[in-house]
């Protein structure tokens, strides 16, 4: 392992592991068990990010569904129940990642931050063959807000000993950069991701890159680690 004072944390879905094929078929099993038509794959796509509630509280309202009622916690449970069906169908990590976090280990501590809720987090990178390069695995049901909010970044931060100075933020979407921006860390997209398509890139600061494939993010990689040596 390398620098314990160095964190680099990852992003899952649509970082990692492509996972649209297998949450869009989860979501649109819903609108139709509501009565509803199911929506594009690229449409359903761009609703992940935020946690599952607000996925399947999107999906539902694109979908014009009204039977679901008020029971979003409900509707909710029954979402969950679909994908944990389908977790591992079609989803699988993005060519070169894994190479990547093994390079990762190698500079400081890895882990993952996502908002998705642990469990099914959990079962995907065991699945994928994946867990034990990670030292923690942080979703997005525990007792930290869900990111944009810097907390449960913050709380890895101090786990690992690390400063804004030292942490690395890698994600794909208009959240995870939020979140860097919140943390006052740096950030670096994947613009592979599927969340990184609705990312506006003018919010971009100095300090963050864009990468378009895992050749890219390692050298990125090699930069930060090169920009952080030395730092306490």
């Amino acid at each position: 392992m390398g620098d314990l004072h160095r964190l680099i944390a990852f992003d899952l879905d649509g970082t990692i592991v492509d996972s649209r094929r297998d949450l869009a078929d989860s979501a649109n099993e819903l609108i139709v068990e509501f009565g509803g038509s199911p929506l594009p794959e690229e449409a359903i796509a761009r609703m992940v990010g935020e946690g599952a509630a607000t996925l399947v509280r999107r999906a539902l309202t694109a979908a014009r569904v009204t039977d679901a009622g008020t029971d979003l916690r409900g509707v909710l449970t029954r979402f969950l129940e679909i994908y944990d069906t389908r977790l591992l169908r079609h989803t699988r990590v993005y060519p070169g990642l894994a190479d990547v976090i093994r390079f990762a280990r190698t500079l400081g501590r890895v882990v993952v931050l996502t908002n998705k809720p642990l469990a099914p987090s959990e079962r995907i990178l065991e699945g994928l063959g994946i867990r034990n390069l990670f030292d923690e695995v942080t979703g997005g049901d525990g007792p930290l807000p869900r990111k944009p909010d810097p907390a449960a970044l913050q709380a890895l931060m101090r786990g690992a000993g690390a400063t804004p100075d030292t942490t690395l933020l890698v994600g794909d979407s208009a959240i995870d950069h939020e979140t860097a921006i919140r943390a006052g860390v740096r950030c670096c997209l994947v613009s592979f991701g599927f969340g990184y398509d609705t990312f506006p890139k003018e919010r971009l600061r100095d300090e963050d890159s864009i990468t378009t494939d895992a050749g890219e993010l390692k050298k990125r990689l090699a930069k930060f680690a090169e920009e952080t040596d030395g730092l306490p």
